[in-house]
C-alpha cells in the first residue's frame, strides 16, 4: 500500500472510527504509516497484533470485521449448526474484544456460548466440542508482550482452523467494509434475550475432570506433599490449575502473589513467556525462600507451562524438549507397566521438536508422527485417529515451545493438563528417590545426548517485514554449508513435503547428525531458528551449537 492509499485509509478512520477518535487525532506520520500500511493479517492463527487504532492494529473495528467474516463463513458452511463458543484471557481489552465478537456473532443469527470470566485457551477448545459448535474464538495473544492482543479461531473439531478454512474466512473478511458491512449487536440486550449464553459450571467441571482423568498412576502410591511454587504469570491459570492440584491431593502449593491475579500489563514480567528465565524470576525467588522442590509457570492463556526443579541449593530450568521427553517416558513406562498401552500407540510431535523423542517412543513400540510447527497439526492428527475409530491410540503430543497434551479431550496444548502431569510425575519419581534431573540424565545415557536450541530475531514495522522476506529468499537461493558442516539435505516445506500442508519453513540436515530449521513466525514479526545437535556429551553439543548459530548470524547479518 503506497502513501496516498494509507493516508486515505487514515482519513476514513478519522471520520468513522468514533470510538478511537482521540487516539487517531494524536498519531504522528510514522505511527500512521505503521498502523495503516496494511490490514492486520488473518491466517490459521487468526489475528494477532499491537493494540491500537488502525487497520494493522487490534481494536474493536478490526475485531468486529473479522467476526463478521467468520459469522458469514459459519452461516454459509454450517447452516444446520450455527453455534459458536467464545473465551478470553487476561490481556488488555480481551474482555471488551470478546463482547464485541459475541455481539457480532449473535447479530448474525449465531447461538453464542461465552465464558463469563477469563479461561485458558484449551477450555475454549473443550467448549466447542462440549456444545457441538461449528466454530470457536479465544481472544488472546498467548505469551506476547502486553502491547499485543489476538484472536484465535477454532473449527468444529476443537482444533485451530485449517489453512483452507482460514483462506475462506479471509475471503469473507476482505469483502467487507469495516464501517458499513459489520453488524454489531448490543451485548447487554443480546444477553438478556438469551442469544448470548454464559457458559455454566457444568462445562468447566467437565473440562477439569477430563484433565484429572489423564493420570497414569493406575493405583501406584505417591507422596503428594511435595513443595510446589506456581505462577499464573498474571494470566488465566490460577483457578483451573490450583483447583486440579487441590482436588488431586497436591495441597503444598504456594502461588506467587505478585503474579496471581489477572493483569494484562504484566507488571513484574514484561514478556510473560514461561520459556525464559526472566518470566520465572519471581517464582525462582519464592522457591529458594520456601525451599520448594518444583516451580511451575503457565503463560497468560494457560496453554504452555515451564518448570524449574531443585538442583542442590538452587533451581534448574528445564526446556520444553526435556519436559516433553520426561513426560513421554513417564506416560509410556506407566502404561507399559500396568498393561494400559493401546494396541497402536501414537506420539505426535512437530518437525522442530527434539529427535530424541522418536528414539524413546520406538523403545516402547510407539509410532511417531511428525507434523509442521503449530499444535493445531497435532490436534489434526488426533482428529484423524478419532475418525478412524482409534482415538485411544493417541498417547501424547508435544512441541519444543512448552506445549503438551496427553488426551484427546481437547485439540490444543493444555497447560492445566501439563502442570498436573508434571506434578504427578515429579511426585512419582520423588517417592522412589529419583529427581527429574537424575531421570533426564538416565534418558540421555540410554538414548544419547541431543541438544535443541531456539534463537529468535524480531523485525518490527514495514522495513522489518521486508527484511524477513529477503532473509528467506537468500536462504532459498542456496546454503552449501554451516560452520564448515556440509548441508547433506535441504527441505523446503513451502512446496509441500510428506503430505504436510505448504509452509514457509526450511530445514537443513548437516553432516555430523545436526540440523537447522528456519521459520518465520506465523503470529509475530520474528524469524525463529532451531538447531538440533547430537554429540558425545552436553559440553560438546553446546560448543557445536554456538559455532552453528554464529555462522548463521554472520551470514544473515542477524547481530
Amino acid at each position: 500500500m503506497d502513501r496516498n492509499e494509507y493516508l486515505a485509509k487514515y482519513e476514513e478512520w478519522k471520520k468513522n472510527a468514533v470510538e478511537l477518535s482521540a487516539e487517531l487525532a494524536k498519531m504522528t506520520d510514522a505511527e500512521i504509516e505503521d498502523a495503516f500500511y496494511r490490514d492486520l493479517e488473518f491466517g490459521t492463527g487468526g489475528l494477532r497484533g499491537v493494540i491500537g487504532a488502525g487497520t494493522n492494529r487490534m481494536n474493536v473495528y478490526t475485531v468486529a470485521k473479522a467476526s463478521q467474516g467468520l459469522a458469514n463463513y459459519v452461516n454459509k458452511t454450517f447452516p444446520a449448526c450455527r453455534k459458536i463458543a467464545v473465551a478470553y484471557d487476561s490481556r488488555i481489552k480481551s474482555d471488551l474484544f470478546s463482547r464485541v465478537a459475541a455481539g457480532v456473532f449473535a447479530a448474525n443469527g449465531l447461538e453464542v456460548f461465552l465464558y463469563p470470566e477469563l479461561m485458558p485457551t484449551p477450555a475454549l477448545s473443550f467448549a466447542v466440542r462440549y456444545f457441538g459448535c461449528s466454530a470457536g474464538v479465544v481472544v488472546t495473544a498467548s505469551h506476547n508482550p502486553s502491547k499485543y492482543n489476538g484472536y484465535k479461531v477454532y473449527g468444529p473439531d476443537g482444533c485451530q482452523i485449517t489453512t483452507e478454512a482460514a483462506e475462506t474466512i479471509l475471503s469473507e473478511i476482505e469483502r467487507l467494509d469495516v464501517f458499513s458491512d459489520v453488524s454489531r449487536g448490543d451485548f447487554d440486550a443480546l444477553i438478556a434475550s438469551g442469544k448470548i449464553k454464559y457458559i455454566g459450571e457444568d462445562c468447566v467441571t467437565a473440562f477439569l475432570s477430563a484433565v484429572k482423568g489423564q493420570s497414569v498412576l493406575f493405583g501406584d502410591e505417591v507422596d503428594r506433599d511435595v513443595a510446589i511454587v506456581y505462577s499464573p504469570l498474571n494470566g488465566t491459570g490460577l483457578k483451573p490449575v490450583t483447583r486440579v492440584l487441590r482436588e488431586t491431593g497436591f495441597t503444598n502449593v504456594t502461588v506467587v502473589k505478585e503474579q496471581a491475579n489477572p493483569d494484562g500489563n504484566f507488571p513484574t514480567c514484561p514478556y510473560p513467556n514461561p520459556e525464559i528465565r526472566e518470566a520465572l524470576q519471581l517464582g525462582l525467588e519464592y522457591a529458594d525462600r520456601l525451599h520448594a522442590d518444583l516451580l511451575l509457570a503457565t503463560d497468560p492463556d494457560a496453554d504452555r507451562v515451564g518448570i524449574a526443579v531443585r538442583d542442590g541449593e538452587g533451581m534448574k530450568l528445564l526446556t520444553g524438549n526435556e519436559v516433553g521427553m520426561l513426560l513421554l517416558d513417564y506416560i509410556a513406562s506407566q502404561r507399559t507397566c500396568h498393561g494400559k498401552m493401546p494396541a497402536d500407540p501414537v506420539m505426535v510431535k512437530t518437525i522442530v521438536t527434539i529427535d530424541m523423542a522418536e528414539r524413546i517412543a520406538a523403545h516402547y513400540g510407539i509410532r511417531t508422527v511428525n507434523v509442521l510447527t503449530g499444535f493445531k497439526f497435532i490436534g489434526e492428527q488426533i482428529g484423524l485417529l478419532e475418525k478412524a475409530g482409534h482415538a485411544d491410540s493417541y498417547l501424547f503430543g508435544f512441541e519444543e515451545s512448552y506445549g503438551y497434551l496427553s488426551g484427546a479431550y481437547v485439540r490444543d496444548k493444555d497447560a492445566v493438563d501439563g502442570a498436573y502431569l508434571i506434578c504427578e510425575m515429579f511426585a512419582f519419581y520423588r517417592t522412589r528417590g529419583i529427581s527429574l534431573l537424575e531421570k533426564l540424565n538416565r534418558l540421555y545415557a540410554e538414548y544419547g545426548t541431543c541438544l535443541n536450541t531456539l534463537y529468535s530475531y524480531e523485525f518490527a514495522g514495514v522495513a522489518g517485514f521486508a527484511r524477513m522476506q529477503n532473509i528467506m529468499a537468500t536462504l532459498r537461493a542456496g546454503l552449501p554449508d554451516v560452520a564448515g558442516r556440509k548441508v547433506e539435505r535441504a527441505l523446503d516445506y513451502s512446496v509441500g513435503i510428506d503430505g504436510l500442508p505448504k509452509a514457509d519453513v526450511l530445514k537443513y540436515y548437516l553432516a555430523g547428525n545436526c540440523s537447522v530449521v528456519v521459520r518465520p513466525s506465523g503470529t509475530e514479526p520474528k524469524i525463529k531458528i532451531y538447531l538440533s545437535v547430537s554429540a558425545k556429551d552436553c559440553e560438546t553439543a553446546q560448543t557445536v551449537s554456538k559455532e552453528l548459530i554464529a555462522d548463521i548470524e554472520g551470514r544473515l547479518s542477524l547481530k
